[in-house]
């Protein structure tokens, strides 16, 4: 388990000879706003850096704190105001698409926090899941080709979906998007492995293109504000005493999007599926459960649901 030193000198290392493009989607706060802004200082601004988020001002003002870029690059904010929405969604990987034909980097960190019951979008999509797991699944899978074009010509390519690695259930196949039995259990442990499934499908198509599901522990970040206000005192003293700061969390989940590039982890450097906790290090097979069954009947499963809500 690397220290944050450590952590700090294998992401400074990080100097191509190209200027890559990174999308954060869900960068306006927290871990991506901090990953971001990590990697924008990594590369001294010289790089296409792209921030997706609700907040045109949250936005802008984190780009206005980047190295400035040169004239071949850019710092851009891209707006998307529910990510629930798969229309939405497509929208905004068409935008990025025609914008940036070639993507080296993609982080997705987008959040929502949900203590009640089931709360569907219009289309019968748990809104939990659909941010944790089937937006990313659509953003992943409309990227690709901006992906494939960037290890294409031999560039560094890697996908980042910030969510619970190692704290994933087992699922129910005959209830996937947790129709008949959901609760806020069930929810929390699917769409961990999903993602874990997806992603190793992901892995098994495009070589060369690595693929991690991370999990950032406890960290403080603007998630409080979506919870009770009789609860937030109490949740705000247990982050104030355990968790990490985002600035911390958005070193080690930057070096977990690098590590295998910088020669950290050179074995990783052909590409495949993986899976990190909190400090960057590799999870291997903890709280894993899935098998060939699983991981087909899932893709299956998220093609359906998600055709099913874009009417585009």
């Amino acid at each position: 388990m690397p220290s944050l030193s450590t952590v700090r000198v294998s992401n400074a290392s990080y100097k191509p000879t190209y200027i890559p493009t990174a999308v954060f989607v869900g960068g306006t706060s927290g871990i991506g706003a901090a990953m971001a802004s990590s990697f924008a200082h990594v590369t001294n601004g010289n790089a296409n850096i792209i921030i997706v988020g609700r907040s045109r001002s949250a936005g802008t003002s984190l780009i206005a704190t980047f190295p400035s870029p040169p004239a071949s690059a850019k710092h851009e904010f891209v707006e998307i105001q529910d990510a629930t929405d798969m229309d939405q969604v497509q929208s905004l990987t068409q935008t990025l698409v025609s914008a940036f034909p070639s993507i080296n980097f993609l982080v997705l960190s987008i959040g929502y926090l949900n203590l009640g019951g089931r709360d569907e979008t219009a289309a019968g999509i748990d809104k939990g899941l659909a941010v944790s797991y089937y937006s990313r699944w659509k953003i992943i899978k409309d990227l690709l080709p901006t992906l494939t074009a960037a290890r294409g010509t031999g560039q560094d390519v890697s996908v980042l979906s910030v969510l619970a690695a190692g704290e994933g259930a087992k699922i129910d196949l005959d209830d996937l998007g947790l129709k008949k039995t959901y609760s806020i259990g069930n929810s929390m442990g699917s769409g961990p492995t999903y993602t874990d499934l997806a992603l190793e499908k992901f892995a098994s198509t495009n070589p060369g293109i690595r693929f991690t599901q991370s999990f950032p522990g406890l960290v403080r970040t603007q998630v409080l504000r979506q919870t009770h206000w009789l609860i937030r005192p109490i949740l705000s003293l247990i982050m104030a005493i355990m968790a990490t700061s985002a600035e911390d969390s958005g070193e080690y989940q930057l070096f977990a999007l690098l590590d295998g590039i910088t020669g950290d982890g050179v074995s990783k450097t052909q590409g495949g599926a993986f899976r990190c906790g909190p400090k960057g290090d590799d999870l291997h097979g903890k709280a894993y459960f899935g098998d060939d069954e699983a991981r087909e009947k899932v893709w299956k499963h998220t093609e359906e649901t998600i055709a099913a809500a874009t009417s585009k």
